[in-house]
């Protein structure tokens, strides 16, 4: 990602407590087949240029928060509220697998979202290979996805949800699969992504240690029924390098982020 850091780079963010809402979920429950309460009274304002990871146990409702979020799902009760006018662009969402169409070239991969609202691939071919310059693919413009490694697949996948420089971007455990080397060096690249795009990030996560690493929000989730049961911030300053991963903070917020999930996980049991 070399490349990407010739471009320019996003304004500063604002401090936590001065940033303006992008999306608001108002006491959402969502309820499957008359009787499986999935989340309850689930409350969230996501803020403008906010790295918010959504931490918990197996079955409490994170990825069906994000699913909401992207209006795949509707809550069975609550709303969700954008700030100021929306549309289809200003969504991206990276998945727990690449889901690439394989008959597809990365190019025509990362074309998809201008492809689905109606925009022929000259009139918007720059921003698809900025956005493959962005993860390091240029290269790779004319690869299929059978050429490529499973941390490469991701990096199209990233790419493909970012093109259109989206307000919010939705990441549901996507890096989850992957070898643990392959995984930091995405998570180095995800945060030097975001500072470039100035965009604002949900990512859902298992791990602690990945969500202190990226997060300057951490939203601990319990189950049964999935509802938010704690917030931790990281106030460590972005960009964040490996020396923050061995650094006496990072272990302080990790504890931090650990005992709360250790209650959720008591809390659902």
């Amino acid at each position: 990602m070399k490349d990407a850091m010739t471009l320019a780079t996003a304004a500063p963010l604002a401090p936590l407590d001065a940033r303006p809402p992008v999306l608001t979920l108002s006491g959402v429950d969502k309820i499957f087949n008359g009787d499986v309460v999935a989340l309850r009274d689930l409350s969230l304002t996501i803020n403008q240029g906010d790295f918010m990871s959504l931490l918990g146990p197996s079955g409490c409702g994170k990825s069906t928060a994000l699913r909401i979020i992207a209006d795949l799902l509707h809550p069975t009760r609550g709303s969700v509220d954008w700030t100021g006018q929306h549309d289809t662009g200003d969504l991206g969402v990276v998945f727990q697998e690449p889901t690439l169409m394989p008959w597809a070239t990365v190019a025509q991969n990362t074309y998809l979202p201008y492809r689905l609202r109606g925009k022929p691939y000259n009139a918007v071919k720059d921003e698809v290979l900025e956005a493959l310059k962005l993860v390091g693919l240029e290269k790779f413009q004319n690869a299929y996805p059978r050429e490529l490694s499973g941390g490469m697949k991701m990096r199209v996948s990233i790419a493909r949800a970012m093109v259109t420089r989206p307000r919010l971007i939705l990441m549901d455990e996507p890096f989850a699969a992957l070898d643990e080397i392959t995984r930091f060096k995405l998570n180095n690249d995800l945060l030097a992504l975001k500072e470039k795009i100035g965009c604002t990030v949900i990512f859902v996560t298992h791990s602690v240690f990945e969500s202190v690493f990226l997060s300057d929000r951490i939203v601990v989730m319990a189950a049964r029924p999935g509802r938010v049961l704690r917030e931790v911030q990281v106030d460590a300053p972005y960009p964040r390098t490996e020396t923050f991963r061995t650094s006496p903070e990072y272990a302080a917020h990790c504890r931090a982020a650990s005992d709360a999930l250790q209650e959720a996980i008591g809390a659902a049991a």
